[in-house]
């Protein structure tokens, strides 16, 4: 399995975790993410005791670090705003039309994108 997918920080935990139902994500796959991603994954390794893990893990991820384009930022704010009931976060926003902008499926397991187009869904 030769292909990009954006890894939001549901994946990111989730990997972190061991759980078997991402393993297939970490094998021949071209990663895309963030780094405000990368943060809200060292905020849950703090939470969850692990903070020796964050250099290690930043160092890993960092080198799939995308910048966001102005025309990412600006359509986070509007997905945000169009879809406000479902009360997503700018972070989730922001991943969610970086992958759309750079043709590549948008790896969750947030139920909030379950149906959404271009989400590849994963608990």
């Amino acid at each position: 399995m030769d292909e990009y997918f954006y890894f939001d920080t549901y994946a990111l935990v989730e990997i972190a975790q061991g759980n078997q139902n991402y393993a297939m994500y970490r094998e021949g796959i071209k990663i895309l993410t963030n780094k405000l991603n990368l943060m809200e994954l060292a905020y849950f390794l703090f939470r969850i005791g692990k903070e020796d893990k964050i250099e290690i893990i930043f160092k890993d991820y960092l080198k799939y670090h995308i910048e966001p384009s102005t025309n990412a930022l600006i359509g986070a704010a509007k997905l945000k705003f169009l879809q406000r009931k479902k009360k997503l976060s700018y972070i989730d926003c922001l991943g969610y039309l970086i992958a759309k902008e750079n043709k590549v499926k948008f790896l969750t397991g947030d139920e909030k994108f379950k149906n959404m187009p271009n989400v590849e869904f994963v608990k």
